[in-house]
């Protein structure tokens, strides 16, 4: 990470300022638009970007949308095979309270995920708590995968093969494609044609409320440190909820019977994580909860790297986007 990617605030001294929000008296927040800039979706295939977008409504009444990618050579090599591409369903991070399916900072990992595997993306931008608290982002997500599977949006009936269908998500937008996963297993026939087949939670956001030990031992981290994230817990849970919410600690409240269920439909995990990021015990434990359970999961945890990472060092992108596309050709 060069230091011009080095956030210039200390997240432990003001996390407020390093997130860009003020928090209002009505208890909402003002979301400062330079620190996490946002970008226009483009569908003119003239434009030097190896990829498509464009912005589709889900839902006008609460503001919910997405952000469609296709590779720029799949018309060309679909027409060319008749194969339809694996369909990703990403959930962005910023826990839960900052972020959108157009933040920039996201733009680059979606968008080589979609050309390296190669597959459809569609980015859901859900409601932000604290205006919106948990549940909501997982309500949101969960009515977009009903809006896939119903839509006549042109990119995704011509060219997304519904029955490989992967939910994937970054920190927050990991911990959502759990929770998603596990309200998607009990209507699975209700999303039909639609199919899931994969879970990726790419550096989940999990919490609990005694500390781990990476959460100790980075209890000073400048780029994501347990103070951040106890922000982050205390504007997005449901209000009074403490961090063993099973919203955000997964150890608790454990569905035993979707477990079993997602086992039954061959639903497997991909997990990833770095020992740099205080999240780092969490996952593993994560991890030896679904094992446990008898779950397909695979734990893919490196050495380093810190909460982010792929997002601003191309190596360990690159190796990411490899772990992924391997994960998905596989089922």
């Amino acid at each position: 990470m060069s230091s011009k990617n080095i956030p210039q605030i200390d997240p432990n001294a003001d996390p407020y300022a390093y997130l860009g929000i003020i928090p209002n008296p009505d208890g909402s927040i003002a979301r400062l638009p330079a620190v996490l800039p946002t970008f226009a979706a483009s569908s003119d295939p003239s434009d030097p970007v190896p990829f498509l977008s464009k912005d589709i409504p889900i839902n006008q009444e609460k503001k919910t949308w997405a952000r469609l990618y296709l590779p720029l050579s799949t018309e060309s090599s679909a027409a060319a095979t008749m194969t339809k591409l694996p369909l990703i369903v990403h959930y962005h991070g910023g826990g839960f309270i900052v972020g959108s399916a157009a933040t920039l900072l996201f733009q680059k990992l979606i968008t080589e995920v979609a050309n390296e595997v190669p597959a459809v993306v569609v980015s859901v931008d859900y409601r932000l708590a604290p205006e919106n608290r948990l549940p909501a982002a997982y309500d949101d997500c969960v009515e977009a995968l009903h809006w896939i599977r119903t839509t006549v949006e042109e990119w995704l009936t011509k060219y997304a093969d519904f029955s490989k269908c992967f939910l994937m998500g970054t920190s927050a937008g990991g911990n959502i494609v759990y929770h998603v996963g596990l309200r998607a297993i009990t209507c699975a026939d209700h999303l039909m044609p639609l199919k899931i087949k994969g879970l990726i939670l790419h550096q989940p956001f999990f919490g609990g409320v005694e500390r781990t030990q990476s959460e100790i031992r980075l209890a000073n981290d400048k780029i994501f440190p347990p103070s951040l994230a106890d922000l982050m817990w205390y504007l997005s849970l449901p209000v009074g909820a403490d961090r063993d919410h099973e919203y955000c600690n997964p150890m608790m409240g454990i569905k035993l019977k979707l477990l079993e269920d997602m086992k039954k439909e061959g639903w497997k995990f991909l997990v990833t994580g770095w020992d740099e990021d205080m999240l780092i015990d969490r996952q593993i434990e994560f991890v030896s909860m679904l094992k446990d359970r008898g779950m397909d999961v695979i734990g893919k945890f490196s050495v380093g790297g810190f909460h982010g990472v792929e997002i601003v060092d191309d190596s360990k992108a690159k190796i990411f986007y490899g772990v992924v596309k391997d994960f998905v050709v596989s089922l």
